[in-house]
């Protein structure tokens, strides 16, 4: 199997799979998780080495920043599709470095909202910043034009709905 250097790494490309008989649908999905991979390959590092966190601490955040009254932890796992546990490790993580506060919620002594802390809130918006900066030097090999059509089409892909396999004759 091929890999790919990035950023002094090595990975593996998913596209190597796909052969020129197999249908360009097969083909297209392997070349998008390709493109995708690489990206978040790429951002994961560089997260780690510039602010020495990890990718799942950072989407905790951002989806926080989202939302100044804060989150409960439910909702977090929910948009974070992760389990609980995994969002109470990152929370207590995040905590300890005062990143972000946990406060039991006044109608359910169970529950708990967490928010960014001021400090939280400095942090990553320096990420964020950089993060965006990550992002469009990754795109950089298209043009505007190329970025906006490739936009759309995913957006038409998107929004597709597919027949479940009850539902094909």
């Amino acid at each position: 199997m091929s890999t790919l250097q990035i950023t002094g790494q090595s990975m593996t490309d998913m596209e190597v799979r796909a052969h020129a008989d197999h249908h360009a649908s097969l083909r297209l999905w392997l070349r998008l998780l390709s493109a995708t991979t690489r990206i978040e390959d790429t951002i994961r590092q560089r997260l780690r080495e510039q602010f020495g966190i990890t990718l799942p601490r950072f989407d905790l955040m951002a989806q926080l920043e989202r939302e100044p009254q804060g989150l409960s932890m439910s909702e977090l796992s929910r948009r974070m599709m992760v389990t609980g546990g995994n969002v109470t490790s990152i929370v207590d993580q995040l905590e300890k470095e005062q990143l972000v506060r946990r406060q039991m919620q006044l109608t359910d002594r169970r529950s708990f909202t967490v928010s960014l802390t001021d400090d939280g809130r400095a942090v990553f918006s320096a990420m964020a910043q950089a993060h965006e900066g990550w992002v469009v030097e990754l795109l950089a090999p298209m043009n505007e034009s190329e970025q906006e059509s490739l936009h759309n089409l995913l957006g038409t892909l998107k929004s597709g709905h597919p027949k479940s396999p009850k539902e094909t004759p």
